[in-house]
């Protein structure tokens, strides 16, 4: 099923988002929502998003409506085009630069579609469904995407990030917390999208008994779906620190990194949501550059021994040399020098 936009304003401009996926991406999106928000105020603001996404726009009062679809249904599909073509957007602006967003912009019947040109779009040939090609400008995905917003007349004021508390989450959380004596406590990602970019388990389980026996810190492993062997494998490693370890849901996931005393993950959607929470964060990095993909903060520390050659964003299998050469106690001196603790 698909979210139909609300009847359109008259005297107002109409923008379509797309960003379909993935978190950290729609994370990175939302400061250039907000620019285009603080740029036209009477504005009607849309943002097409892959379902299972759709719960980081919840609340967000800087969107005027929310389409989400499964793209893996085409009849949901056909149902959002047939939204997009009613709702008879002037502009669409892609932030995805593949394929499958540039086609959803073409579909809409926008006459003016905004995306990135063919050297930076991720898949060249989608540049070629856009009516305005945009070269980006800065060193950051934030600002690159706040170039989209620019150059159909939108100014960046202060970067933010809109992201709305759930009631129920929270109280989830805190009985979930209370139930295992957990009041202060950090959290440690092992997980993502690819293998290449994560640290090994172990060193997690490794990184969390020292800072159980150095600080007395508690920590909880966090993990998405299919990831709960990942999960125990930190958990085994930590020993008799013995991480808490429990399935959460994207908005009860929000909250434990909101209330987190600090976060250690790579490169991946937790990452980016607890930066845009504001959340102390160390990043692990390897093959992946965190001019472009670190936390978006001068306060957060990045651990990187990767050479320049080693840098890439092909979606490797393994895990890459660059994450293997970061050591424990390089990531323990990271967070200390983070929290300003020895």
């Amino acid at each position: 099923m698909t979210d139909s936009a609300k009847s359109r304003p008259t005297d107002a401009e109409r923008f379509l988002i797309v960003r379909m996926g993935s978190m950290g991406d729609v994370v990175h999106t939302l400061p250039a929502v907000a620019a285009l928000r603080d740029s036209f105020p009477a504005a009607r603001i849309d943002w097409l998003i892959d379902r299972r996404w759709r719960v980081l726009l919840e609340g967000n009062p800087d969107i005027s409506g929310i389409l989400s679809f499964d793209r893996k249904s085409l009849g949901e599909v056909m149902a959002c085009i047939g939204a997009l073509r009613r709702a008879d957007y002037p502009c669409a602006i892609d932030f995805q630069s593949l394929y499958k967003s540039a086609l959803m912009a073409f579909f809409s019947g926008a006459p003016k579609r905004v995306g990135f040109d063919r050297h930076y779009a991720r898949e060249a040939g989608a540049a070629l469904l856009y009516t305005q090609r945009v070269s980006p400008r800065g060193a950051h995905k934030v600002e690159h995407n706040l170039s989209l917003v620019e150059s159909v007349g939108a100014k960046a004021r202060a970067v933010r990030f809109p992201l709305a508390r759930a009631a129920e989450a929270e109280a989830w959380v805190s009985r979930e917390l209370e139930s295992r004596g957990l009041r202060e406590y950090f959290v440690l990602c092992p997980g993502g999208g690819w293998r290449s970019k994560c640290w090994p388990a172990e060193r997690f389980g490794e990184l969390h008994q020292e800072l159980a026996r150095k600080h007395g810190w508690s920590g909880v492993v966090s993990f998405g779906p299919g990831e709960e062997p990942l999960a125990e494998e930190v958990r085994r490693a930590a020993g008799k620190s013995n991480p808490a370890i429990f399935p959460m849901t994207l908005p009860q996931l929000i909250v434990v990194l909101r209330r987190a005393k600090f976060v250690v993950a790579g490169d991946t959607g937790p990452l980016h949501l607890a930066v845009a929470l504001g959340t102390p964060v160390v990043g692990l990095y390897g093959p992946t550059d965190p001019a472009r993909n670190g936390p978006y903060t001068k306060t957060d520390v990045v651990v990187r021994n990767a050479k320049p050659d080693q840098t890439t964003y092909h979606r490797g299998g393994e895990y890459s040399l660059a994450m293997l050469s970061i050591s424990v106690p390089q990531a323990l001196a990271a967070i200390e020098r983070r929290l300003g603790v020895k």
